[in-house]
């Protein structure tokens, strides 16, 4: 029999009552699969579910096969090995024994011999170069995420549950997990915003609040999908509000084809000698049909309306967030950053980089990649002050913001309106209120605490409150925004800083958002050379 994964009228609670999921029908088979949705929605929950991590409420999860889960997150215990999270230290060490002589016969015929080149080849998959005996925290979080992808293939599994693989990756850990999920041919369940690792994706399932929809092929497929389905909700928009007008007339026409009936029989009924319980009940049954005819006017009214309202929020729901932003009145010929020669570290004698050179003039866009370790961080400290370089300089010769991963320029007990207010003094409070609506903080929206936001609207709350002031900062600073973002905040952030005719310089591993924010040069770090390319 196949391996399969099915789930049955599904459903599932937190703790305080919030329901996350609600009697959810799905099936999965040999293919990739890619499961996206808001945070918040239910996605790890559910591949929690499926891993037997949770019980369900009600309904029934019925997995045919072997499952490898990979979470976010990776903890290792001290002292833990790679052979450890492979699950064969023992026999490792057993082979050790062997090649010193030091092993028993029953040993010597239970021993795997190819065991250490299977391991090997594992995390060569990976791009992994690390031996079985290394600890784990002597690597690096992206590092221990590759070996646990590694220890997972290694197992052969019938499916893989991955939650966010690529989150904290630099480039080559992230093109090693997209290739080794390009040549997965078993299942597999990926919990991801990585939009070049979901176009590796069979399938597409989307959980929303409404339940989950399973689309057929990969994101850029859904894509297309999405938007054909934003305009049939535009086109069934417009036929409700045509049929809202229609309802309005007929029911105007119908109001005044009975006020000309009424004002009829009351002239006919003074002129008439008819006994006055005729006239009584003539008159009773003109003011029936008023009644009757309001009552189904006000039941058609009501229908269009509701029709018009659904098309509405489908349509709130479908459609791409935009934005137009003030310009910063940024001139092309202006030098807005300079860093020239610049050797910089944490430690004294230990630089993390070197000799590093060049400038931002105009509205450039430019993004500082290069793996994990190679001075990505340092350089922003050394930016924004946060860090001296020991030799050469950086200066800013405009204003600028820095969003870091935390947005910590927002003041987290106060809400999005008074930190708007504290960061655009000069804005009325009338302006404040646009900005804020123009990245989707309408009414009460405004008034939430930033402690409570979610990652991607913190993001979100931190562009409006830097870039929806009066005169946006020329140069704009970012630090990894894409970690942790649903895809739906990726895109309104994606859509912000298309609308921001600044000098953008942004540190980051997603080669998708690089591309929809229009980078036009990248500084590129390496470990190994004290200097980087700039190209």
């Amino acid at each position: 029999m196949s391996a399969t994964i099915v789930l049955s009228q599904l459903s599932w609670s937190t703790p305080s009552g919030q329901q996350l999921l609600s009697n959810l029908d799905l099936s999965f088979g040999a293919e990739r699969t890619g499961l996206v949705g808001r945070n918040g929605v239910g996605k790890t929950t559910l591949l929690r579910l499926i891993a037997g991590e949770l019980r369900p409420q009600s309904g029934s999860v019925a997995v045919n096969g072997r499952l490898a889960v990979l979470r976010q997150g990776l903890r290792p215990a001290e002292g833990e090995t790679v052979g450890d999270l492979f699950g064969v230290a023992g026999e490792l060490a057993v082979l050790a024994r062997a090649e010193r002589g030091e092993a028993s016969v029953d040993e010597l015929a239970a021993i795997d011999w190819t065991l250490e080149a299977r391991v090997a080849a594992a995390l060569a998959r990976v791009g992994l170069d690390a031996a079985p005996s290394t600890e784990l925290t002597t690597l690096s979080g992206g590092q221990v995420t590759r070996a646990g992808l590694a220890a997972m293939i290694f197992a052969e599994p019938d499916f893989l549950l991955l939650d966010e693989p690529t989150n904290n990756l630099d480039r080559a850990g992230r093109a090693a997990v997209i290739e080794l999920l390009d040549g997965w041919r078993a299942g597999a369940i990926v919990v991801s915003h990585d939009r070049e690792l979901l176009d590796t994706m069979d399938a597409i399932v989307e959980l929303t609040a409404l339940g989950a929809a399973r689309y057929g092929g990969n994101w850029s497929h859904f894509r297309e999908r999405k938007s054909i389905e934003l305009e049939a909700a535009r086109h069934d928009l417009a036929d409700a509000e045509r049929r809202v007008a229609e309802v309005e007339k007929q029911a105007l026409a119908t109001a005044e084809r009975q006020a000309r009936r009424d004002n009829f029989g009351r002239r006919k009924r003074a002129r008439a000698d008819l006994p006055g319980i005729l006239l009584g009940t003539l008159k009773g049954r003109a003011e029936e049909t008023g009644g009757a005819n309001a009552r189904l006017a006000d039941r058609r009214r009501q229908d269009a309306l509701e029709n018009a309202a659904e098309a509405r929020e489908r349509i709130e729901v479908l459609q791409p967030f935009s934005v137009v932003l003030p310009p910063t009145g940024l001139a092309a010929g202006k030098t807005v950053l300079a860093v020239e020669d610049v050797t910089a570290g944490y430690e004294p004698g230990r630089p993390v980089l070197r000799g590093l050179s060049f400038a931002i003039v105009g509205p450039e866009r430019v993004a500082v990649v290069g793996p994990n370790g190679s001075g990505k961080t340092t350089l922003l400290a050394v930016l924004t002050g946060k860090v001296r370089p020991s030799a050469g300089t950086a200066r800013t010769m405009t204003d600028f913001a820095l969003l870091d991963q935390t947005v910590s320029l927002l003041d987290p007990s106060a809400s999005i309106r008074e930190n708007f207010r504290r960061l655009n003094a000069t804005a009325d409070e009338n302006a404040c209120r646009a900005s804020l609506a123009r990245f989707m903080f309408r009414a009460d929206a405004a008034l939430q605490i930033v402690s409570t936001l979610s990652g991607g609207q913190r993001l979100r709350a931190g562009l409006a409150c830097v870039l929806g002031g009066p005169r946006p900062p020329p140069l704009l600073i970012l630090d990894e925004p894409t970690n942790h973002l649903d895809l739906d905040s990726i895109e309104a952030v994606e859509a912000g800083l298309h609308a921001y005719d600044g000098a953008l310089l942004v540190v980051s591993h997603d080669e998708a958002f690089l591309e929809a924010i229009g980078i036009t040069r990248r500084i590129e770090l390496k470990i190994e050379e004290s200097i980087p390319a700039d190209r």
